[in-house]
């Protein structure tokens, strides 16, 4: 069994930064990808940021720059590292666990609010 266990989440002003962090337990692959996504009511779940365990990084367009996302592959564990947050990066923000064979797993979310 993989439980995901975020934490880090919160309100923030406009400019300002937050770091979010996901603990990963149970039988986990040393290959494998680790991601945040994020959700607003109403639209699609949507790719944050995601990190491979050889190293590659991938970033939406919109937090390009802004984000960086990193991981302790010893302690399974990653983060996100958010400034210069804006109102529109308001959301339930979810770690991810994706490992060969089709494995998907999903934290439980953790609120992000930008306040303008």
């Amino acid at each position: 069994q993989v439980r995901l266990v975020e934490s880090g989440g919160g309100l923030v002003q406009a400019g300002g930064s937050l770091r979010l962090s996901c603990a990963a337990s149970g039988s986990i692959f040393r290959i494998n990808t680790m991601g945040w996504y994020r959700q607003v009511p109403g639209k699609q779940r949507e790719l944050v940021a995601l990190t491979i365990s050889g190293g590659t990084t991938n970033y939406a367009d919109s937090v390009k720059g802004r984000f960086t996302i990193s991981r302790d592959n010893a302690k399974n564990t990653v983060h996100l590292q958010m400034a210069s947050l804006k109102p529109e990066d308001t959301a339930v923000y979810y770690c991810n666990l994706k490992m060969p064979g089709g494995y998907d797993y999903w934290g439980q979310g953790t609120q992000v609010t930008v306040s303008s």
